[in-house]
């Protein structure tokens, strides 16, 4: 399934929501959304994984890129509704300390 993204506002938040499976075929089209997401400044970024149904490590490698660049920025990135497939690549990188995760979007500090 082909993920989609939509990015939208909460609060002083830019979110990305993704939808769908995030594998090596669609890690242009995450990395393009992300860079999107990221703007220019000082970012505030939260990518809501709630519906991803899948992700490998090719996918969380663009996520670590994606956070690197935030704080290069000064900014901040955040990962919200982290499960699944999702939770268990990240715990298998042992990744979990270098990402700030809220639970859902109402959990973002403002």
């Amino acid at each position: 399934m082909e993920p989609t993204f939509e990015t939208r506002s909460a609060g002083p938040w830019t979110v990305v929501g993704i939808s769908g499976e995030l594998d090596l075929s669609t890690t242009e089209a995450l990395r393009a959304a992300l860079e999107q997401g990221l703007g220019d400044g000082t970012p505030r970024l939260a990518v809501d994984l709630t519906d991803v149904t899948f992700m490998d490590s090719t996918s969380l490698g663009v996520l670590v890129g994606c956070l690197k660049q935030a704080n290069e920025r000064g900014g901040e990135m955040r990962l919200v509704g982290v499960q699944g497939s999702p939770a268990k690549v990240i715990a298998l990188t042992g990744l979990e300390s270098a990402f700030d995760i809220d639970r859902s979007l109402a959990d973002l500090p403002t």
